[in-house]
């Protein structure tokens, strides 16, 4: 849905305007710093034409000053210069890893379809670093251009010749280096996506590490991972096979300018057209002239990277929306009426549900398929293909994602806990809240009561030093905490014994007591707490009643809850 016209280009190049300032300063710092380093040799032939040859004393005390003066510069100038040229390329890598972040968390997603959660971690890292330090190439290669140019001025001075040769030579080298670098370019994209696709296959492996060995499929994970790294290794071998051929191409090419530049220079000297001195300054400025042309190379080479890098994560940022941004708002206050009118989606046909607000409703579904496709419709994580969803009377389409977010909490089954303290894991969706009452409706002020220090326990990443059943408890009662007008749970208490199931129940239906609850579950814990059952069968609503008459009047409901 309206992807933003966005290209690798572009964002490069909104790297680079967004460091405006860093840029600009390093690359004056940088172009100063070579132009002095340019110098050097000059100065030395000055000197050495000056105060050594014509026995001047004065001359060569005051050749040696000028000297001092420019390293005493040259050091300024690269050490502001660098850090300008840091400071633009980690603040570029930065906010490139924001806006990413930003766009995977938008209410409106999309962005991370297709994608595995290590693979958006290794373009949020790596290539938001290599795009940054595009603009590190930028301030280099500007100070290298200016090295040439004021080497090929002095040679020019020196001899004619010499600075054609320069002139003429630096182009060609130049465009060289650019044909060079394309292969390294498609290689490196291809080393970056076969490298995020493993980090992928390795997050999703860890992640369901205790289930692999639950079902002894560690030997068939394992496989699977190491065919997929083995295919990275040999895309980044690849790639590295291309940078060395690139650098090595691009060394020998610049040792035979130089070689040229110098060749030149001695053929003039010895024919007398030179001064030793201006021999000298042009032997010396061809051996400066490798830093300026080997930094061209290490350009090249950074720019294949950061136009692959920028590439992927344009990519991301231009992905489809998963649903348009409405422009109404939702009635105020919220009274929680939710209303699903001939909603089709997925695998669900001609839904219609109404529920009042405040009802606690249950919702069976005997396919899987019914369930996921109901709460992305709820969360309006997708809009139906036909039909409307509505909050006290609005369709869910014509508001913001955000706004939606704000007034209907689906808590899925499987959501993750955070890295921090359980009491921060609760009260995430509500700071300052009183989340004790949440914690006793779900159970969780049990898990507290087995940690160390209590809700201030820290919790490891997606909450795994915890079993199941604590974790599923927790997320819970962030759910409960958030204390929306209306609240819909799937399967929150699948993890637990009957014991705490049933004190679930209980819980959910005194915290949430007037607030509208929807509860896609089997448990019959939790459905005989609630108002009444919708069971949906075959994507459709095939009955309506209180639990214990759906488990009286239908078999598929029974095989459903009971079995």
């Amino acid at each position: 849905m309206g992807s933003t016209d966005l290209s690798g280009r572009v964002v490069l190049r909104r790297s680079i305007k967004g460091q405006r300032r860093d840029v600009v300063v390093g690359s004056l710092l940088g172009a100063g710093h070579q132009a002095g380093e340019a110098l050097v040799p000059v100065l030395i032939g000055l000197v050495i034409d000056h105060g050594v040859a014509d026995g001047d004393g004065a001359g060569l005390l005051l050749g040696l000053g000028a000297l001092a003066v420019v390293y005493i510069g040259l050091s300024f100038s690269f050490r502001f210069g660098a850090r300008a040229g840091e400071r633009a390329a980690e603040t570029a890598a930065h906010r490139l890893r924001t806006e990413l972040i930003g766009r995977l968390l938008a209410p409106e997603g999309g962005a991370d379809s297709g994608r595995l959660p290590g693979e958006l971690t290794n373009i949020a890292t790596q290539d938001a670093k290599r795009v940054g330090a595009v603009n590190m190439a930028v301030i280099v290669g500007i100070a290298a251009l200016t090295g040439l140019l004021v080497s090929a001025v002095v040679l020019l001075r020196i001899s004619p010749a010499l600075g054609l040769v320069v002139l003429l030579g630096t182009p060609l080298l130049l465009w060289l280096g650019h044909l060079l670098s394309k292969p390294l370019e498609r290689r490196s994209e291809a080393e970056q996506d076969r490298a995020a696709h493993a980090s992928g296959i390795a997050s999703d492996l860890v992640a369901g590490l205790r289930v692999l060995k639950g079902v002894g499929a560690e030997s068939a994970a394992v496989a699977r991972y190491r065919g997929t790294s083995r295919d990275s290794l040999s895309a980044t071998l690849r790639a590295a096979r291309a940078q060395a051929w690139q650098n090595g191409i691009v060394l020998t090419l610049t040792g035979a300018f130089i070689a040229l530049v110098a060749l030149v220079g001695g053929r003039l000297a010895t024919q007398g057209d030179i001064s030793l001195g201006q021999l000298i300054s042009a032997v010396g400025l061809a051996l400066f002239l490798l830093g300026p042309l080997s930094e061209f190379s290490w350009v090249n080479a950074e720019l294949a990277q950061g136009r692959a890098s920028a590439g992927r994560i344009a990519e991301v940022l231009a992905a489809d929306r998963a649903v348009l941004p409405g422009t109404g708002t939702p009635r105020r206050p919220v009274e929680g009426g939710v209303r699903l009118r001939q909603v089709s989606y997925g695998t669900l046909r001609d839904i219609d549900l109404d529920i009042a607000p405040g009802d606690i409703v249950g919702v069976v579904t005997t396919d899987p398929a019914d369930a996921t496709a109901l709460l992305r419709c709820l969360g309006r994580h997708e809009d139906p293909g036909s039909g409307t969803v509505e909050l006290d009377g609005v369709a869910l389409a014509t508001l913001d994602p955000a706004d939606i977010r704000a007034e209907i909490l689906v808590a899925e089954h499987d959501a993750d806990l955070f890295e921090g303290t359980l009491a921060a894991n609760v009260s995430a969706a509500a700071p300052g809240a009183d989340i004790g009452p949440a914690l006793a409706a779900s159970g969780a002020d049990d898990v507290a009561r087995t940690l160390p220090r209590g809700r201030d326990t820290e919790l490891t990443e997606r909450g795994r030093s915890l079993s199941g059943g604590q974790r599923q408890r927790v997320a819970l009662a962030r759910a409960l905490a958030a204390d929306t007008p209306v609240l819909v749970v799937h399967d929150p208490a699948t993890a637990v014994d009957a014991v705490t199931e049933a004190r679930i129940a209980t819980g959910i239906r005194d915290i949430r007591r007037g607030r509208t609850t929807i509860m896609v579950t089997t448990s019959p814990a939790l459905l005989a707490v609630a108002d009444r059952v919708v069971l949906i069968e075959d994507g459709r609503v095939t009955g309506t009643a209180a639990h214990a008459e759906l488990v009286r009047d239908r078999l598929s409901y029974r095989t459903a809850v009971l079995s």
